[in-house]
């Protein structure tokens, strides 16, 4: 296949991921599972890139579009507009040629059996060349934040010194973090090893596992990936296991496990000093913590089974330790998941955290007296953060908050809220997570 044919087809397969987000609701990794097999391997760095970055600035795009564009596009051709999007992207965040990005945008259209729309496409693009337009001043509020308006709304209500810190934050894109198999390799000895092979990296204070590369690589490139010496993890997600594991031992629950990095990193800490039962919802995401388990061959006990309901699952035994990274609006974590911003409705977060508290109050009432519950999630919102604990602990009479760190090296990375911590998305590269520590009254 010619070179301008295989870059049209890596622009309408990402138009069609796009459009998949945008107008049928799938997140971007199931519609790339779907649309990645259509290109060359070698192509599929360039399909991320576009999909990732059209969905990231989604709204600052499409307003763009609307100023050029005099005729709404009718809802069959939603795609075209899509493509349309990943054009102006090509233009304005790539160092892609400008003829290559027209041409092979619109040549994209004819195999979406698109052919009458080449014209507008190359119409609208030079004319977007022409006018300059992407200088012109931001239309509306979410095209210069590329956020909803509802989402720009709650977290400049909770964060109002830090909002826009936090929006930008969420438009960059994110570092790439690996967490080392302390059974297996220390940090400083596994810098030396990716220096070795050409790859660079650094150590973060206060977090002993790890290591931020300075450039995104594809995992099989990383020394000792396939022998479980290292995953791929974010920093502030590292926080979690020694979090819950400081002085703690015994019975230990990961109540929303899946895929798997947290109760793999909570094995490498304890190993044979916990007895680790995983848990989540869905028989195929108990698959992954399974395969992300045996990559690092490490034993636990996986079930299927709601966390909320404990009495389909328990077999009556108190653990000692819970971590529950609790299901949530991920709103901490959109610049790895930009569709995020896309998916979630703001009548999402009410819902979510009534069902945070659902969970909560389940698994505490399976947890030892004296034991550990350690709450976290992928949100800056308090609705699903400081509410919900705050209630709890107004609520139940044997729960006290533990508000030591599990180290003193971490202070400055975390932001102390009304019952918890809160790593806000950017800070140390970090991706956004909240952590309140809840203790058990004997």
């Amino acid at each position: 296949m010619g070179g301008e044919k295989k870059g049209a087809r890596v622009r309408a397969a990402a138009a069609e991921a796009i459009d998949a987000v945008a107008n049928s609701g799938r997140s971007l990794d199931d519609a790339l599972a779907t649309y990645e097999p259509r290109v060359d391997d070698n192509d599929r760095a360039l399909l991320r890139m576009l999909s990732y970055g059209c969905l990231r600035h989604h709204w600052r795009l499409n307003a763009w579009i609307d100023t050029l564009v005099d005729r709404p596009f009718k809802r069959r051709d939603s795609v075209v507009r899509a493509l349309l999007a990943v054009g102006l992207y090509q233009l304005t965040d790539t160092r892609i040629p400008d003829h290559a990005a027209v041409s092979q945008t619109v040549e994209a259209a004819r195999l979406l059996r698109r052919p009458k729309h080449a014209g507008l496409l190359n119409a609208v693009m030079r004319r977007f060349m022409r006018e300059q337009t992407a200088s012109q001043d931001p239309a509306t509020r979410a095209a210069e934040f590329d956020h909803p308006d509802w989402l720009i709304d709650a977290i400049k209500n909770d964060w109002p010194d830090d909002w826009r810190t936090i929006l930008a934050a969420n438009n960059d894109r994110a570092p790439m973090w690996l967490r080392c198999n302390r059974q297996q390799v220390a940090v400083p000895e596994y810098l030396q090893q990716l220096q070795a092979s050409e790859l660079d990296g650094s150590a973060l204070g206060g977090l002993d596992d790890a290591v931020r590369l300075d450039a995104p690589v594809v995992v099989a490139s990383l020394p000792g990936f396939s022998s479980g010496k290292v995953s791929v993890q974010d920093a502030a997600a590292q926080l979690a296991a020694p979090w819950l594991l400081r002085d703690v031992n015994g019975r230990i629950l990961d109540a929303c496990a899946a895929p798997g990095g947290k109760s793999a990193h909570l094995k490498e800490i304890a190993g044979d000093a916990i007895e680790l039962t995983c848990l989540d919802i869905d028989d195929a995401r108990c698959e992954r913590i399974r395969q992300t388990l045996d990559r690092l061959a490490l034993d636990a006990t996986v079930l299927t089974g709601d966390a909320s309901l404990p009495g389909e699952w328990w077999d009556q035994k108190a653990y000692d330790g819970i971590l529950l990274d609790a299901p949530c609006s991920a709103s901490g974590v959109i610049r790895r998941h930009p569709d995020i911003k896309l998916l979630r409705r703001a009548s999402d977060i009410s819902a979510l955290g009534r069902r945070q508290a659902q969970i909560l109050r389940a698994c505490w009432s399976i947890l030892a007296p004296g034991g550990r519950l350690l709450y976290a999630t992928c949100s800056v919102l308090a609705a699903e953060n400081d509410d919900v604990i705050g209630d709890f602990l107004t609520t139940t009479a044997d729960a006290r908050e533990n508000d030591m760190l599990p180290n003193n090296n971490i202070r400055d990375v975390m932001r102390r809220t009304a019952s918890g911590y809160q790593v806000l998305p950017g800070t140390a590269g970090m991706d956004g997570f909240y952590y309140s520590c809840l203790e058990k009254v004997a």
